[in-house]
């Protein structure tokens, strides 16, 4: 284990602004992390122009029906598997064209499989598993330090297959960054967590917002919205009461 490493990652630094923060009123800590997370969007739209150039290169291949995948292992995996989960009910895509993946599987999902980030091979195997097409496919490795094994192995998989990639990491430089198995990199820096290496709170929300902004900025591109409008029958199937009330006013939004 690179313990030295790793106590030099942005991710993992001491903020010395909550270095009292278990004597503080209850008032005062939810204060505290609520100005902390006032960091992250600005940290964010320092990577704006990435995020729109990655888009750019996304949506063509969306187009073309290719698939997008997001690796991750722990809170990283997690984000990407809700991204994608979202994509068909919002969007009417198929199901299979945004898929996220996980460290150790599914059980992962739910409860933390310790050991399963750090095998290179794993997410090497997960790759040629998918059968990936270079012209339509694209990965995109998400890893709040920018060095999770697991989501190497998958990028260096990825881009021998000559899919697009695309790397989300909130360090910079990053292992992932330096792998040269990246197409686009994008790294917010939204400092040190509230509680020191916890990446679930600010490193997890700055992840949570650039692939809101991929996701959505993708299938805007792609055609999927009326304006602002998303929930139309000529592109999503109604399949629950929301979507079905969503739909009803969209239709007399458009005929206002």
């Amino acid at each position: 284990m690179d313990l030295e490493g790793l106590s030099q990652l942005q991710t993992e630094a001491v903020n010395p602004r909550t270095r009292q923060i278990d004597q503080m009123s209850t008032l005062e800590l939810c204060t505290v992390i609520n100005h902390e997370d006032q960091h992250v969007a600005s940290s964010v739209a320092s990577f704006i122009p990435q995020i729109a150039q990655a888009i750019d290169a996304l949506t063509p291949r969306v187009r073309r029906g290719g698939r997008v995948i997001y690796v991750g292992a722990g809170t990283s995996g997690r984000l990407g598997i809700l991204d994608a989960s979202e994509i068909p009910p919002t969007f009417a895509a198929p199901p299979s064209q945004f898929i996220g993946l996980i460290a150790g599987g599914d059980a992962a999902i739910r409860r933390a499989q310790e050991g399963a980030e750090d095998s290179i091979a794993s997410g090497e195997a997960d790759m040629i598993a998918l059968n990936l097409r270079s012209d339509l496919d694209s990965v995109i490795g998400i890893a709040a330090s920018g060095r999770t094994p697991y989501v190497l192995g998958c990028l260096a998989s990825a881009k021998k297959t000559g899919c697009l990639t695309l790397g989300v990491a909130c360090a910079s430089p990053s292992a992932m960054n330096l792998s040269g198995n990246v197409d686009f990199m994008i790294s917010p820096l939204p400092g040190p967590e509230v509680v020191t290496g916890s990446t679930r709170l600010k490193a997890g929300t700055a992840t949570k917002l650039v692939l809101n902004m991929l996701s959505t900025g993708t299938m805007i591109r792609v055609g999927k919205t009326y304006g602002n409008l998303a929930s139309l029958p000529i592109s999503v199937p109604l399949t629950s009461t929301d979507q079905l009330a969503r739909w009803w006013i969209s239709l007399h939004q458009t005929k206002s």
